[in-house]
């Protein structure tokens, strides 16, 4: 497995303890639809929460959102929805980003909540 596998792998699972920690309930992890994926589903208050996860091993852009293309957030929103109706779920949706900076000198977890809207 390529490094670039393994730390995405590390940083979706931070991710994950993370958003337990604040009180989320896991859903699902790496849900496919087609060749689509949503990273990690959740529920918290009342919302179902999608959250896009980007590792990197340095800080280099001001703008964390920069890091999910239009094209992207098109494809998780899709996902989203297959997801929600094949479970038949009837609440909020919320589209959230976690950035995580993993290197030998930091360890940071930036969690970006409602980082993007389905566009119509």
């Amino acid at each position: 497995m390529a490094d670039h596998n393994e730390l995405g792998e590390l940083g979706e699972q931070l991710a994950v303890d993370f958003l337990i920690k604040k009180g989320h309930k896991l859903l699902d992890r790496n849900f496919k639809f087609k060749k689509l994926e949503i990273d990690i589903v959740t529920e918290f208050e009342n919302k179902i929460i999608i959250t896009e996860v980007k590792t990197r091993q340095s800080d280099y852009l001001t703008d964390p959102r920069d890091l999910v293309s239009k094209a992207k957030q098109n494809g998780i929103v899709k996902t989203a929805n297959y997801y929600i109706q094949e479970n038949e779920i009837d609440l909020e949706v919320q589209f959230d980003l976690i950035v995580i900076v993993l290197n030998q000198k930091q360890k940071e977890i930036k969690h970006i909540e409602e980082a993007f809207y389905p566009t119509l």
